[in-house]
């Protein structure tokens, strides 16, 4: 995780190097440090508490999500943030948190399932994942709703189902397709069609993917080296210290470089399976999975988008993206894994 952040400080500030974005760096440090202090916070305490109050953290996230839709600050055409005079936050960010808790609760109360769940015994689950996602779709963000989706579809796996429930649920969800379709915004479709073929609005919708996989490719092997990529330096990629920055980082330090960061990632996941595997309960089992699955939902949507090889969806990179909400509530996510893990010799 430190060396995570470590490759977000250096990208922050080849970003805000000699630039109007000067403040970013030193915002982003701050924020680190009150992350670090919430997520020694989250593993001081016996993480069995939070089972006990997950439905009311779960409920208080659903205030603040319905808060931000008639309180919220509108930022580049959207409700996300609250904002309480000099401090503000993204709601849906914490939810992650909220609703890896809420099922980490149901699937663990109901026990040992030896054939799987049914599909009746999703409906409730996903009722629980199903509001925050349309309260968060409504701000809109697209992008954190889907991760909502991914995290809860990646939980019931590990939970098992039955068979037939995975043939009922993709059956369903290939035919919500054209339906789902038909509530994209314009922007949205504009979206997914530049993703198909950036070339058809090279300086509208297709602009992030066609100068994102220049600057990824124009890094080469060895990359240009520390402050001297062209395109973050000049301006050329949007976004570039949040959505966008692991094609700052990739220019400056090549693919050799992408590959160390994609192995700190790796040795994450490995890392958190391995607390999952070691788990002395279930619930601390499904509470450490729901985690894994938050980071790396994030992490391979980030990096599929800015490769061009899914759809712009506004993901950010976990522990590197610019932001203070996302940063803060993914570093209580690993302390909570910590959390998990040296309490499994304690008896």
């Amino acid at each position: 995780t430190l060396l995570l952040t470590t490759v977000s400080f250096a990208s922050i500030f080849i970003v805000s190097h000699d630039s109007a974005n000067s403040a970013l760096y030193q915002r982003q440090l701050y924020y680190f440090f009150i992350g670090l202090i919430f997520m020694c916070f989250s593993f001081l305490f016996n993480y069995h508490y939070l089972e006990r109050y997950a439905y009311h953290i779960y409920i208080l996230s659903i205030i603040l999500l319905i808060a931000v839709l008639f309180f919220g600050k509108v930022s580049y055409g959207a409700k996300r943030w609250l904002s309480f005079g000099i401090f503000s936050f993204q709601p849906s960010e914490f939810t992650k948190l909220s609703i890896i808790l809420v099922l980490s609760k149901y699937f663990y109360g109901k026990g040992a399932v030896n054939d799987g769940f049914s599909i009746k015994e999703l409906l409730y689950p996903l009722l629980l994942v199903s509001v925050p996602f349309l309260l968060v779709a409504a701000e809109p963000d697209l992008g954190t709703a889907l991760i909502f989706l991914f995290i809860f579809a990646s939980m019931v796996v590990f939970a098992k189902v039955k068979r037939r429930t995975i043939i009922g649920v993709s059956i369903l969800s290939i035919g919500s397709i054209p339906v789902l379709w038909r509530m994209l915004k314009d922007y949205q479709k504009e979206r997914v069609l530049a993703f198909l073929n950036p070339e058809l609005d090279p300086l509208g919708a297709g602009y992030h993917i066609i100068q994102s996989k220049i600057a990824i490719g124009s890094g080469g092997l060895w990359g240009k080296g520390f402050l001297h990529g062209t395109q973050s330096r000049l301006n050329f990629l949007p976004a570039q210290h949040t959505d966008f920055i692991f094609s700052v980082f990739a220019e400056e330090w090549g693919f050799l470089g992408t590959v160390l960061l994609l192995l700190l990632y790796f040795l994450l996941i490995l890392w958190g399976l391995n607390i999952v595997r070691c788990s002395r309960d279930r619930f601390g089992a499904y509470l450490g999975f729901g985690i894994l699955s938050f980071i790396f939902w994030h992490s391979f949507f980030n990096i599929g988008m800015v490769l061009g090889m899914l759809p712009v969806v506004g993901v950010p990179l976990p522990f590197v993206s610019y932001g203070g909400s996302f940063l803060i509530s993914s570093m209580i996510a690993i302390g909570i894994l910590l959390n998990i893990s040296m309490r499994r010799f304690m008896f």
